[in-house]
């Protein structure tokens, strides 16, 4: 090997030049991964709640007027119609009347999107409304 060669060969072993596009490309999926899971986690917390407020809504209902929500599915249409703009079916929600006064609950499996094997889980929500 030449002088001029060998010198260009211990160059390359400090040229950083191309760094940060490599670390860019390491670091990305793994920033978008984390971005979409936290889009999912909030969509998720989102349908729990509204599942939540539109089982206390029913319960009230079914206590307070009997006309509007007097038979169980009256009381699932109507729990359908509080969830925060979700579309939820009116199977989702149950309702009965145990010793603590008008219960409505509420199950449904919620699928993730940022999920490649198509992870799901299953959201319920309770609420009991005194006689």
């Amino acid at each position: 090997m030449t002088g001029a060669s060998l010198h260009r060969l211990r160059g390359l072993g400090r040229d950083t030049s191309g760094t940060s596009l490599i670390e860019f490309a390491v670091l990305l999926p793994v920033f978008v991964a984390m971005v979409f899971g936290m889009i999912d986690l909030g969509r998720m917390f989102w349908v729990q709640t509204a599942m939540q407020h539109a089982a206390e809504m029913a319960a009230r209902c079914a206590t307070i007027n009997t006309g509007s929500c007097g038979t169980a599915s009256q009381i699932q249409t109507y729990a359908g119609t509080q969830a925060y703009g979700l579309t939820l079916p009116a199977n989702t929600f149950t309702a009965t009347t145990p010793t603590c006064g008008n219960q409505v609950t509420a199950s449904y499996t919620f699928s993730f999107l940022a999920s490649f094997n198509g992870t799901s889980t299953t959201l319920s929500a309770k609420s009991c409304y005194p006689k």
